[in-house]
């Protein structure tokens, strides 16, 4: 829960200075009572004392005027609501690091299949688009509602050269930004980044993660494979392993900075599940709704509870 004007809360720290004055009253009360007869003679005197009841409405309306004050401070309670109208662009890294095979068949085959996997599961009125990234950015589909062009498109991806992310997420931006308005606003986007490694060459991926952020299009990063990861370099005949381990770090940062969030995947299933459930998030947004009538309708029934007792018991409202 959240508050329009948290400020308002500040007031909250008049009620134990409430709490502690009716103590204090409660007290002088007690000892004026003392002084005016003996304990012995009370119970004659007083037979029918009112003990805990006197009590419980000051408590109802402490607990009122609390909740009172949590009122006009504005709460807000977010919920999920369907989104109909969103885009997102898969952003995958082809650097010839993605041919390593610790995730099989291989890091670029398992990016296809999770690719086809996400496509089954959003919603069939969002767009999606896909491009590649190694030593530079290449859209291979726009964003489009026709799944068939964006498979076709995941069937292209082939892993060689280097890795340039930044270059990557701006490409991925100005697609989004090119979309047609709906009521002067653009659709709701955002990038799903898969990559298993940092930035060699290109724009600052971290400086383009805040781009991001400033136009409100979240970057869910995907780190798939394992430190294990080896791929084979050199010419036929004279070729080696060399070792290719995850570098999930800047990965991170990009997710923090532009507002998204950061996934791992070591395994074709984990990258099926992630997918599903970014293509599950994807077709819902979080909306505040002020639910102020609430908490002002539930301080003013306990007030009125209160009233009712104060009067009922003793006949006076306070």
């Amino acid at each position: 829960m959240s508050f329009g004007s948290p400020f308002v809360l500040v007031a909250l720290l008049a009620l134990p200075l409430g709490i502690a004055w009716y103590v204090r009253h409660q007290r002088q009360r007690a000892a004026a009572a003392a002084a005016f007869v003996t304990p012995a003679l009370a119970a004659s005197v007083a037979p029918n004392r009112p003990r805990w009841r006197r009590h419980v409405p000051m408590i109802l309306f402490a607990l009122a005027l609390t909740v009172l004050i949590i009122a006009g401070a504005r709460p807000q309670k977010s919920s999920a609501v369907a989104v109909n109208n969103a885009a997102a662009v898969l952003a995958n890294d082809v650097s010839s690091s993605m041919a390593a095979d610790d995730v099989a068949p291989s890091r670029l085959g398992a990016a296809e299949r999770a690719g086809n996997r996400f496509l089954s599961t959003v919603p069939e009125s969002a767009r999606v688009g896909l491009l590649q990234f190694n030593q530079k950015a290449t859209v291979l589909q726009s964003p489009t509602t026709d799944r068939s062009l964006v498979r076709d498109a995941l069937s292209q991806l082939r892993a060689r050269g280097h890795t340039a992310i930044g270059d990557g997420i701006l490409s991925a931006l100005h697609m989004l930004s090119t979309l047609p308005r709906q009521g002067g606003k653009l659709p709701p986007g955002a990038i799903l980044l898969l990559s298993d490694g940092f930035s060699t060459q290109g724009a600052d991926p971290l400086q383009a993660a805040r781009t991001a952020r400033q136009q409100h299009v979240p970057i869910y990063t995907v780190v798939l494979g394992t430190d294990q990861g080896t791929i084979t370099v050199g010419p036929r005949g004279h070729t080696t392993r060399v070792r290719v381990p995850i570098a999930p770090q800047q990965l991170e940062q990009i997710a923090r900075l532009s507002g998204g969030q950061a996934f791992t995947a070591a395994s074709a299933g984990r990258l099926d599940e992630v997918y599903a459930h970014l293509a599950s998030q994807l077709s819902h947004k979080h909306v505040k709704h002020e639910i102020t009538a609430s908490f002002a309708g539930g301080g003013l029934v306990l007030l009125l509870i209160g009233s009712a007792l104060s009067l009922l018991w003793f006949g006076r409202l306070v």
